[in-house]
């Protein structure tokens, strides 16, 4: 039978890219098989863009990494990603470790109920301080695990979940337990594909905000990216409000 034809090659070609691709990655996903036969281009900026962002090293070792991994995961109900669970355990990942990430992605998933409280309770609640019963929950919930694991996992979760108050409060406490800035943006970085572009996008304007509103106290590099701007995209470019 004659070789079908497609968006970028013939059917042996197609066999040929997802083949170069299942070696690299260890698996292949549906998703995959279409972009190798309608866009060679999508498929090629797709593996680059997901090679950066999950198999190279960047400033988190592979443990720190599939931490927040697995924590955004769950919080996505993403279940086809198991492939992350026997790269957490080899990179040292234990039971203990699963049971504090289940625990802590349970917490941040339903902690938007501080922003019901924030919302329409305070007035109700003199002397109440939201943001200090936000903070003590955390070292409960992370008990033995190191406080700076389980405040990245809060904010890549709370940006996933797109809870963006929440998220504000997580890197408000990346900063007080002096969580380097790089470490912190590549693990929000992890939520970008499960979570959404426009959630990271939504996630960084929020740490923008908070840099320019002098709440944290930020490196040069990062005070330069507040410094920039015409970073509200085309509604400030074309000069119509969006907020």
């Amino acid at each position: 039978m004659e070789d079908q034809k497609d968006g970028t090659g013939t059917a042996p070609d197609i066999g040929m890219k997802l083949a170069a691709l299942k070696a690299k990655r260890g698996y292949l996903l549906p998703h995959h098989g279409l972009m190798a036969v309608t866009s060679e281009k999508l498929l090629e900026a797709y593996d680059a863009t997901y090679t950066a962002l999950a198999l190279d090293m960047r400033v988190l070792n592979v443990h720190d990494r599939e931490f927040v991994w697995l924590a955004v995961l769950i919080a996505t109900d993403e279940a086809l990603a198991t492939h992350h669970i026997p790269k957490f355990r080899n990179a040292g990942g234990s039971d203990a470790e699963i049971a504090v990430i289940l625990r802590i992605t349970a917490w941040a998933v339903g902690a938007r109920a501080y922003g019901f409280v924030g919302r329409h309770w305070m007035g109700h609640l003199p002397g109440f301080d939201l943001d200090a019963a936000y903070r003590a929950a955390v070292p409960r919930l992370a008990e033995d695990c190191d406080m700076r694991l389980a405040v990245m996992a809060l904010a890549a979760v709370h940006a996933a979940s797109g809870d963006f108050d929440l998220l504000g409060r997580a890197i408000l406490m990346a900063y007080d337990h002096g969580i380097p800035e790089l470490e912190l943006a590549e693990a929000l970085s992890l939520m970008m594909f499960p979570g959404s572009i426009p959630y990271f996008v939504e996630a960084a304007r929020v740490w923008l905000d908070l840099i320019r509103a002098g709440k944290v106290s930020p490196s040069p590099d990062f005070a330069a990216w507040a410094r920039l701007e015409g970073q509200g995209g085309y509604d400030e470019a074309s000069g119509v409000a969006s907020r």
